[in-house]
């Protein structure tokens, strides 16, 4: 790989990571892969080395996850690909493909050009490590979008990081996070974490480590309201209808914090970067100017400013305006080991007040802390 210039933005999801992918994209020096690691998901990194047209199927074979979501009628707003009519493919007949249905269509307006461009060149491509692919593959599309730096942001990835320091021992991590009751109330109406939550309360039931290890009487044994779930379609009132308490989004979001905190302590400072969703609306134009140096980017007074000019302030702040206070305050505790994990490392963003005046102006910078490690 002649590409060197590698970011993996991980992180608990809702916390503004969209908005971010959004933001790279739009800087002529970023080649944003958006979704790209929960896109190939499990199937990224198989033991031993694999062809070309083997890497290819990891790419193109639709995630089981997500095709069963849109099998159901439970999309989630970050499949792009399903929102423009006349696609080549469609869940109930072809599948999307897992490159496609959120990694292509952010790049660009014809995703099923793109996907033949790639799998042309692909196919073709010797036998080697998975991770040599990978590097190939961002290779092949920066140099397609004439891009130098490449940055991959996933939600729900902290899981990820450790297998992707292993594979790209060279590649540099931003720690993204966001006030835990906002972003686990966020949790809470996504349909996406609520199948989540859903599948994590059958691993508790059943005892198993990956849902892959249920058997046939586990599976019985599970109630009417979660069973159909591993299955290829289910009715979408059982994720779209229910009552989700919010305090277990909590727990979530404190387990991931912690794990994504845990992950960068073990990374050399040069190549660690934290970044709280708070203070990238306090002062965005300081924050984006330090991500890019981190990145290795140049701060372009254009980007700087379209990307300021882009951010939503309206959702800050919605826990504590939109539970009761026993909700709040239960959700709160329910984040503590996060919040105190955050503590650890960037003190005046877990210690900030959720109620801040959001209406800092964007073209206004402040002088911030840095966050790097």
């Amino acid at each position: 790989m002649t590409l060197r210039n590698l970011t993996f933005v991980i992180g608990t999801g809702r916390s503004g990571s969209t908005a971010l992918s959004r933001i790279l994209n739009s800087h002529p020096d970023v080649l944003s892969l958006n979704e790209y690691m929960a896109s190939v998901g499990d199937a990224a990194f198989p033991e031993g080395v694999l062809s070309g047209a083997e890497f290819w199927e990891t790419l193109f074979r639709p995630t089981s996850y997500f095709a069963g979501m849109l099998r159901s009628g439970v999309p989630m707003p970050e499949f792009l690909y399903t929102r423009t009519p006349g696609g080549r493919y469609a869940p109930d007949t072809t599948g999307i493909p897992a490159l496609s249905l959120m990694v292509l269509p952010h790049l660009t307006d014809d995703p099923d050009g793109l996907l033949d461009e790639v799998r042309a060149a692909v196919v073709e491509w010797p036998v080697r490590a998975a991770a040599a692919h990978h590097e190939a593959l961002f290779d092949l599309l920066a140099a397609r979008f004439g891009r130098s730096a490449v940055v991959e942001r996933s939600g729900y990835s902290t899981g990820w990081a450790p297998r992707l320091r292993t594979a790209f021992p060279y590649a540099k991590f931003v720690h993204l996070f966001r006030d835990g009751p906002d972003c686990a109330l966020s949790m809470s109406r996504h349909s996406g974490y609520r199948v989540i939550t859903l599948l994590r309360e059958i691993a508790e039931r059943t005892g198993v480590e990956s849902l892959g290890d249920l058997t046939e009487e586990q599976v019985r044994s599970l109630p009417p309201e979660l069973a159909p779930l591993l299955g290829e379609r289910f009715d979408p009132a059982l994720v779209r209808d229910r009552a989700f308490p919010v305090r277990p989004f909590g727990d979530l979001w404190s387990e991931l914090v912690v794990q994504g905190v845990r992950f960068l302590d073990g990374v050399p400072p040069g190549q660690r970067m934290t970044l709280g969703y708070e203070d990238l609306l306090d002062a965005p134009h300081d924050e984006l100017a330090r991500l890019a140096a981190f990145v290795g980017i140049e701060p372009d007074p254009g980007w700087l400013k379209s990307a300021c000019d882009g951010l939503d302030h309206s959702r800050r702040g919605s826990a504590r305006t939109q539970l009761t206070p026993a909700e709040y305050d239960a959700l709160r505790e329910a984040c503590t080991e996060g919040t105190r994990a955050l503590l650890r490392t960037t003190p005046h963003q877990a210690e900030a007040d959720t109620e801040a005046d959001s209406t800092t102006p964007c073209t206004t910078p402040r002088e911030a802390p840095h966050h790097s490690a």
